[in-house]
């Protein structure tokens, strides 16, 4: 793992402290949780873009006429 320095405000690091042993943690798990999720959610934002321009870059669709499913047909006995 890396080293990182960050300034904070002195009263935003004494709330930080406070919340992180409210929570039985430290404030730079708090900050590694914090900046895991970002990259992450960054991650599956990209993905699901991804996804989206493959999706739309298929040729299957219902036909010209725009086919209707029913519930009765899709779960035929």
């Amino acid at each position: 793992m890396v080293n990182v320095t960050v300034s904070v405000n002195e009263d935003t690091l004494r709330r930080a402290r406070i919340h992180a042993l409210e929570h039985g943690t430290s404030v730079n798990a708090l900050v590694r949780a914090y900046l895991d999720g970002l990259v992450s959610s960054d991650r599956s934002r990209e993905i699901g873009a991804r996804l989206v321009a493959r999706a739309q870059r298929v040729s299957a669709n219902s036909g010209a006429a725009g086919r209707a499913w029913h519930r009765d047909e899709l779960y035929d006995e």
